[in-house]
């Protein structure tokens, strides 16, 4: 399956609030969320209100949306989540937070997740010293994450160098500035995710 390549701004607007899919545009005025707050299309002002399959629904592709992963690797991560000890829900969105370009991101050196996909596919970045270029590679305790050498002296990376210093990364991450570098120094809990998402929705959706 293909990846969305339509108008980011159009599925804000169909989850019915901001998924921070365009950097700092979601924080300005042209944010289409603020500027059309009704989801896209013909019918999109009349909404009916949500059954309960379709809040489940809502749910699992406002998380999928947020994270930019694919439908069978969503699923693929809840079955992980399911096996695994703990409460299903906060498992999977663990796992979501511990993807190498959300990890990226989350060190301030993307204005996005998608930009953080772009520059980790590119070879950008290296996982405790050695070059990793698939986004989707879940990160452990322990793990070194790290702008290699190569690519600091690039006037991209040298402005989100500067950004990455007033970044404020998540507890979990231990930045490093001047190494340009994190260390993942525990795995992310739900106090640490603080988008409101509803993940017991979710574990009802793949329960059925």
């Amino acid at each position: 399956m293909a990846r969305y390549t339509g108008p980011a701004c159009r599925l804000c607007r169909r989850e019915g609030q901001k998924l921070f899919l365009k950097g700092e545009r979601c924080m300005s005025d042209k944010c289409s969320v603020a500027r059309r707050p009704a989801a896209p299309g013909q019918h999109g002002a009349n909404s009916k209100k949500l059954k309960e399959y379709g809040m489940q629904l809502r749910e699992k592709q406002k998380a999928r949306r947020y994270y930019g992963v694919l439908e069978n690797q969503f699923k693929h991560y809840y079955e992980i989540a399911a096996k695994q000890e703990g409460i299903t829900g906060e498992n999977l969105l663990s796992l979501l937070e511990r993807r190498f370009d959300n990890v990226v991101y989350r060190m301030g050196l993307a204005e996005s997740r998608k930009e953080a996909r772009q520059l980790v596919t590119h070879g950008h970045f290296s996982i405790n010293g050695k070059k990793a270029n698939v986004p989707s590679i879940i990160v452990k305790q322990g793990d070194v994450i790290a702008l290699r050498e190569g690519a600091r002296s690039s006037e991209k990376f040298k402005g989100l160098m500067e950004a990455m210093e007033s970044n404020n990364a998540p507890k979990w991450l231990e930045v490093d500035n001047s190494a340009v570098s994190a260390k993942v120094i525990a795995l992310p809990k739900r106090d640490d995710i603080d988008f409101p998402f509803e993940e017991q929705l979710i574990v009802e959706l793949y329960s059925k």
